[in-house]
């Protein structure tokens, strides 16, 4: 094509070509916090959780001006007691751990993500307020975190006419109740698996804070900073939380029809669809015995049911309640303490569905102030290191022996021929 012809053959492509004519500048993305506006008056919004579970506590609101958020904590709103700061002004690290309230526990269980706080296996000392601010002392948003720990384990469930227990009359300020979540989904399929369900400690009146609101201005969580100190009954009560659990079993869904012939060879050759091999993700994990150990399933939520095995034996709940190996509130596996016996292979199942392997190795060492004479294994292996030693130096001389008396009947077969 000529040189003075390009021009114009470009020209033609850029008008006539459909591509040219339907590009779109991408779109710039919606700032969620310029569209939403903080609230002229802090209130505290109530959250009640179940103890040992992740609570995560989002930043609804803040200047868009503001790129780094500080979470700041009090026990109780009233106190006299000084607004402690959890993370530094740049809204990403702890202050020394002497500063953090709960000593430095807190410091190794809680995180901050896209300006929430998410704080691991929550505890009843956690429970307070927590507020979304800025270095300059202003702030945003407030909850009013509510933890209860449940006190007691139901193997069978209630009926629906007494779900609720209630404290308190007609005429009483305030009324009692727990409100049950609905039943979870069974946590394993294909063989025998547990279904659980919630019930947290609620109260009800009309002379709640209001500076503490729920969507219903006259329910509060039983721990709640809205709740007067004046209802002693309710304090007094000992009402918490409440976790049910009840035996089911579902069959495993099969989600590749095109597996049908291998799921019919599988059960010609006497294997069931919980035994057929499943790819879930694989962990290692080491961990020194004598200590506590909490095993934790990835991709796990408060509201999903979880469940362990360790090999193929299943670890239902209603065994565990307590003792050295128990399953919490949280759904985490808890050794306390994990010992050199508990190492092998464990699964986790979410939903119905196996969805982690995870390799435990659990060995013993010497910490400080503790000698090799007083390991509690110290007597065997010392026995076995002299019974080897003993066998080694029997074996060497016999070795010796044979070797000496080969030597002599030869060198005496030798004199014989001369």
């Amino acid at each position: 094509m000529p040189r003075p012809l390009r021009p114009l053959f470009l020209l033609f492509l850029l008008l006539f070509l459909r591509t040219s004519w339907s590009y779109e500048a991408p779109r710039e993305e919606e700032d969620v916090f310029a569209s939403r506006a903080c609230p002229a008056f802090l209130t505290f919004i109530n959250a009640a959780y179940l103890a040992g579970v992740t609570v995560e506590l989002p930043c609804h609101c803040k200047p868009p001006q503001v790129q780094a958020v500080v979470w700041f904590f009090k026990k109780h709103l009233d106190s006299s007691a000084e607004m402690r700061a959890l993370t530094d002004y740049h809204g990403n690290k702890l202050l020394d751990p002497s500063r953090v309230p709960h000593s430095g526990s807190l410091r190794s269980r809680f995180s901050i993500r896209l300006f929430s706080l998410l704080i691991f296996r929550a505890g009843t000392a956690d429970a307070g307020v927590y507020i979304c601010g800025s270095a300059y002392s202003d702030f945003f948003y407030g909850y009013d975190l509510d933890i209860q720990e449940s006190r007691r384990i139901r193997e069978s469930p209630r009926k629906k006419a007494t779900d609720r227990n209630r404290l308190g009359s007609v005429s009483s300020p305030f009324r009692v109740f727990t409100s049950f979540r609905p039943w979870s989904v069974c946590d394993r399929c294909g063989v025998p698996g547990e279904q659980i369900r919630v019930g947290l400690c609620y109260v009800h009146s009309r002379y709640l804070h209001a500076r503490y609101r729920r969507t219903n201005q006259t329910v509060a969580s039983c721990g709640s900073g809205g709740v007067p100190r004046a209802f002693g009954e309710l304090k007094q009560s000992g009402v918490g939380a409440t976790l049910e659990v009840k035996s089911c079993k579902v069959e495993c869904p099969d989600h590749n029809p095109k597996s049908s012939r291998k799921l019919a060879l599988m059960s010609f050759l006497g294997f069931n669809s919980a035994s057929l091999p499943v790819e879930v993700p694989v962990f290692f994990l080491k961990h020194p015995a004598n200590r506590v150990l909490t095993l934790g399933c990835p991709g796990a939520r408060p509201t999903m049911a979880v469940a362990w095995d360790i090999g193929s034996t299943p670890i239902y709940r209603s065994e565990h309640a307590a003792g050295r190996l128990v399953i919490d509130s949280g759904h985490h596996l808890l050794f306390n303490p994990a010992e050199p016996q508990d190492s092998g292979v464990y699964y986790c199942w979410l939903q119905g569905r196996q969805a982690a392997e995870i390799h435990l190795l659990v060995y013993a060492h010497l910490g400080r102030g503790q000698s090799v004479t007083s390991h509690p294994e110290f007597g065997s292996a010392l026995n076995t290191v002299l019974v080897s030693y003993a066998v080694m130096a029997a074996v060497f001389c016999l070795l010796q022996i044979c070797r000496g008396g080969i030597r002599h009947f030869r060198d005496s077969g030798g004199t014989h021929v001369d």
